[in-house]
């Protein structure tokens, strides 16, 4: 008489491992906690800026000090720049260089120098700190042949990619797009901490995000993330909604409009 072969064995279910700081934030009970006074910013005729604060606070069971490091990156876009060169004694333009993205907005704040609360590696690696924020390469390179090997795609800046780099970096800093404060994280209290995110009039629209890591003995232990929205309002928002929806439509009546000017002024300069 057959038997019936045994049951197979229940299925094992394991759970995915946390990621390296919760599971050191979670070992030991450190961790951190924020929150944004404001998460949408409003941008109308009249902006002129604004001023947000991030507040938090740190759970620190431990007799081991922490430091904590906020950083706010704004909407990514394309950067389009040109260098200006002499050839033949007149200064002309360069080809233009066109990274694919860098971040509209960044900004550091830290209870101290960044460098002296992580290393390099590990800064490098978050992406913590102006030295360290990645931005997107040129688009444009070229495919050449080299060491008998066809099809190698190389960068056309070469070299010279770390130059156009700081070029990003200085023409964003000179428009308050950019900043790195060292003192910019304040403890008022044990544990409780604020930091201001200003926002200059120029600030791009979109989506921001702010992290605020929180590190001990050099490594990060925890990150805390919080969102904020800058949008339009008003007839500045009609205006670019029509613009993105009807682009064709939204260009035809800029060139009416500049056309029925232009020639308004010029009645009113030929009959004075």
């Amino acid at each position: 008489m057959m038997q019936a072969p045994p049951p197979p064995p229940p299925p094992v279910v394991s759970a995915p491992a946390p990621a390296p700081a919760a599971a050191a934030a979670t070992e030991n009970g450190v961790r951190v906690a924020a929150a944004l006074t404001d998460s949408q910013v409003r941008v109308d005729s009249g902006f002129s800026g604004a001023s947000i604060v991030l507040y938090g606070a740190v759970f620190n069971p431990t007799d081991t000090p922490t430091d904590v490091v906020v950083v706010v990156r704004g909407p990514d876009g394309p950067v389009r720049l040109v260098k200006k060169t002499r050839n033949t004694g007149v200064w002309l333009n360069s080809r233009p260089v066109l990274f694919e993205g860098a971040p509209g907005f960044y900004m550091t704040a830290s209870s101290r120098p960044i460098g002296d609360i992580a290393e390099f590696g590990q800064l490098r690696r978050l992406g913590v700190g102006l030295d360290h924020l990645r931005i997107n390469a040129p688009e444009e390179s070229s495919t050449v042949t080299r060491y008998g090997v066809r099809d190698v795609v190389v960068s056309r800046l070469g070299e010279d990619y770390l130059d156009w780099r700081r070029a990003v970096i200085r023409l964003r800093e000179d428009d308050a797009l950019y900043y790195t404060d060292p003192a910019g994280v304040k403890f008022v209290d044990r544990g409780l901490f604020r930091a201001e995110i200003k926002l200059p009039t120029v600030a791009p629209t979109g989506e921001y995000t702010a992290q605020v890591w929180l590190f001990q003995d050099g490594e990060a232990v925890d990150v805390s993330t919080q969102t904020l929205t800058v949008e339009k309002v008003g007839f500045e928002r009609d205006v670019y909604e029509f613009s993105r929806n009807r682009p064709w439509t939204y260009g035809v009546l800029c060139v009416v409009l500049a056309a029925f000017t232009g020639w308004g002024a010029s009645r009113v300069f030929k009959r004075n």
